[in-house]
């Protein structure tokens, strides 16, 4: 690799577990690295300690578990990183020889295939087998059947709660009740598994922690409002780790309160995150292929391109102060609501961070998320009328990404874009 390319390279997200690098990291960077690997750890040496360690969906109240101070680690979180240092490959076809489809998810393959005692090269991320495994429906279906069979390869416990898809805009009490219900009873579940009871004034705390947490991240995601922004949009990607999997943590709010801190600094001196010149601000839509963030790196900044709107970040920032809050919360994510709400949602987040155009990551791993993608994509493009183009990839499968197709959208981007700005300034 020459100079040139080595320049080239784009950060290692955290939530693809961090890679060292030359480039000093700033304190609140480092911070939130901290709590992700503290989470690992204190995993690891639970189970050494004949602890109970649990798997969970990234959407499965955090806040639950961190009440009964359980010890839990993500697989999703894990697949990412293990896609990120391109381990993906090997362990999807793992799984596929032991008969799950290459259509399911890329995630569910690489993590079904660990669960069945097949080791990642990617250390910092290996997970502790599971003692029970606690699941939430609501970013897709697959992960019922997902989370049924680790449950069934390991015969643990799996604690699940159902968040149907809503077909309006807003949740009514009947539907939270119903959710409610399940949250009670996942309660009772742990207190069974655990020997503990549930505590109403520990949780109070959590929660606290928990929205100090989201309240800190969103004002992280709120900077990319700026033009030009303090950040790199890709900072998002790079701190999705520590929302899933430590939102109920201190620290965790501590070290997004002290990055916070540092992009206000860097507004007000002028400086970015973003290691080249904004030209123009784009909305990235879907999870990034992570096997390839280099190569979906490199043509952005080529172009100037800084990533300013990002659906996927802002979703886990629940804030709530008790169980019925929870319920509310829980119940509205991006793939369980309607399609209206889903087009308000990127419509509004165009608008505030001034986006130019959009590129749209057609993700064959996530049917829920790709599958009704087209028409709202038709619907949001149409209401702001601005170019958008998309790209065939996969969250965690290498083998599902062309380089050469995405630069060639990105370029094309790039030029609708630039003719948009000359039919503005010529008042056409």
């Amino acid at each position: 690799m020459n100079d040139k390319e080595k320049a080239e390279q784009a950060p290692v997200s955290a939530e693809a577990a961090p890679v060292k690098k030359k480039k000093t990291q700033s304190p609140g960077v480092l911070a939130l690295q901290k709590v992700v690997n503290d989470v690992y750890q204190a995993a690891r040496d639970a189970k050494k300690e004949g602890k109970l360690v649990g798997w969970s969906s990234s959407k499965f109240p955090c806040e639950i578990a961190e009440t009964f101070d359980l010890n839990v680690v993500y697989p999703e979180n894990q697949a990412a990183g293990i896609a990120a240092h391109h381990d993906d490959t090997r362990l999807c076809t793992i799984a596929e020889n032991e008969g799950y489809d290459a259509d399911i998810c890329s995630y569910a393959r690489i993590n079904l295939a660990y669960a069945m005692g097949n080791e990642t090269t990617n250390e910092g991320r290996r997970m502790p087998m599971p003692d029970f495994v606690l699941c939430c429906n609501n970013i897709c279906n697959c992960m019922t059947k997902w989370y049924e069979n680790i449950a069934r390869i390991h015969n643990i416990p799996l604690i699940m709660v159902d968040i149907p898809y809503s077909n309006h805009p807003e949740v009514d009490d009947d539907f939270v009740a119903y959710v409610r219900g399940q949250f009670d009873i996942a309660i009772k579940q742990l207190e069974e598994l655990t020997g503990k009871n549930f505590d109403e004034e520990k949780f109070k705390r959590v929660c606290g922690y928990a929205n100090r947490t989201a309240n800190a991240w969103m004002k992280v995601c709120d900077y990319l409002q700026y033009k030009p922004s303090p950040m790199s949009g890709f900072d998002l990607f790079n701190h999705m780790a520590d929302v899933v999997t430590a939102r109920g943590k201190q620290t965790t709010a501590e070290a997004f309160e002290l990055l916070a801190s540092e992009l206000e600094e860097n507004l007000k001196t002028g400086k970015s995150t973003l290691p080249f010149p904004e030209q123009h601000r784009i909305m990235m839509e879907g999870i990034p292929p992570w096997p390839h963030l280099r190569e979906l790196f490199k043509p952005l900044k080529e172009h100037g391109l800084n990533v300013t709107a990002v659906v996927y970040a802002p979703a886990f920032a629940f804030r709530f102060n008790d169980v019925e809050g929870m319920a509310r919360s829980y119940a509205v994510a991006p793939n369980s609501v309607c399609l209206e709400k889903g087009v308000d949602w990127r419509s509004q987040l165009c608008k505030d961070n001034k986006v130019d155009g959009a590129l749209v990551h057609y993700n064959r791993a996530c049917k829920a998320w790709s599958g009704y993608m087209p028409e709202m994509q038709r619907r949001w493009q149409n209401e702001l009328g601005i170019p958008v183009v998309g790209y065939d990839g996969d969250q965690a499968d290498a083998r599902n990404f062309n380089a050469a197709q995405y630069e060639t959208r990105v370029q094309a981007l790039v030029e609708a874009m630039e003719e948009a700005d000359r039919k503005k300034e010529s008042g056409k």
